[in-house]
């Protein structure tokens, strides 16, 4: 395939910035840093219907709401420099096929990736992340959405070091524990024993322990069962010291995964980071970002969209294009240039090297 084409803001960051409203500071920030987002589901709407990664999108039915947020033309604009791809689990697929789906849908995202050679690399490792940045490519990781895609006996032996992290349970319980959200019911069971077999096989592997979307038992059962001397990471969440929601965490847990040198991805769907999902705008986000620096320091914040992951983003932050205005926002709140770099690249590489060397 060709190369894709897209505009270098690097050549003129005052324009960028013109065009956001935001200082050429900010932009020149952004441009400066490692900028890597933990969580990118838009290889579900490829698998589904066909969308194309290769082309630049508009808004798509309804305006950016639910996907159409993210394309590799705008991810290299944006100059999005890494990015966590996720393969998300079909909880309705029976278990007997459910591996199989998988291997098949890793060799497609594979493929998909590896055919812009120009623009895309495919890595594993912190020292793969630099090499590709360095020659200009975009560096994707590859991660999976409910575990439950390799639950059957044996079905792990499937995960090669391509995966770099596992959300243990998605949208629904499995066989590998509770979820937080109401469609897993109201009782909250926790890690199941196949759960926490599931924690040690991955640390095993040194494929990160993802706890988002686990039930508040089953994330600090997930905790005691995994190798503290290995980070631990949310790689989208919000919090609830900035807006109480089931799908967030509280500063205890904050405190875990910062215990073992982790970090915590904020995500952008607005009904998560506050009361209304019309009203959400990029400032929420600043201020999940700023409550988890004051609480438990800013090497422990990072960035986890979930865009086109189904969400309703904030009306100023659609698609990557927009990233720069989270910068805006960090400076305005008086967060040092250092440690915006922090939370847009530099934890999770720091994590990263401390799992896989």
């Amino acid at each position: 395939m060709t190369a894709l084409a897209y505009v270098d803001h690097r050549r003129d960051p005052a324009l960028w910035a013109r065009s956001l409203n935001i200082s050429r500071e900010a932009v020149e920030l952004y441009l400066a840093s490692d900028v890597i987002d933990l969580h990118l589901d838009t290889f579900i709407w490829q698998r589904m219907f066909r969308y194309d990664l290769a082309k630049r999108h508009g808004g798509g039915l309804f305006g950016h709401r639910f996907y159409s947020q993210v394309d590799l033309p705008r991810i290299r604009e944006a100059r999005v420099t890494g990015g966590i791809w996720v393969i998300t689990t079909n909880p309705a697929r029976r278990a007997a096929s459910r591996a199989r789906v998988f291997s098949e849908n890793l060799e497609r995202l594979t493929a998909i990736l590896d055919g812009f050679p120009d623009d895309v690399t495919l890595v594993r490792t912190a020292a793969q992340y630099e090499a590709a940045v360095r020659a200009g490519r975009h560096a994707a990781f590859l991660g999976i959405q409910g575990g439950n895609a390799l639950d059957a006996p044996g079905a792990l032996d499937r995960l090669d070091d391509r995966i770099v992290r596992v959300t243990l349970v998605h949208l629904s319980r499995s066989s590998l524990g509770q979820t937080s959200s109401p469609l897993g019911g109201k009782e909250d069971t926790g890690l199941t024993a196949a759960g926490h077999a599931y924690v040690e096989a991955l640390d095993a592997k040194r494929i990160f322990v993802d706890l988002a979307h686990i039930s508040r038992k089953g994330f600090f059962e997930a905790a005691h069962a995994h190798d503290a001397s290995l980070p631990l990471i949310v790689t989208h969440t919000g919090v609830t010291g900035v807006h109480p929601h089931w799908r967030n965490l509280d500063d205890e847990q904050l405190r875990v995964i910062a215990d073992t040198g982790g970090t915590i991805g904020v995500m952008y769907e607005s009904s998560f980071l506050g009361p209304s999902r019309w009203t959400g705008r990029a400032a929420l986000v600043a201020d999940h970002v700023m409550h988890i620096v004051n609480t438990v320091g800013a090497d422990h914040a990072s960035l986890g969209s979930d865009w086109d992951g189904a969400i309703w983003p904030p009306r100023d932050l659609v698609t990557p294009l927009e990233l720069p205005r989270v910068v805006q926002l960090l400076l305005d709140r008086g967060l040092a240039p250092d440690a915006i770099r922090k939370v847009l690249g530099k934890n999770f590489l720091r994590t990263l090297r401390a799992l896989r060397g």
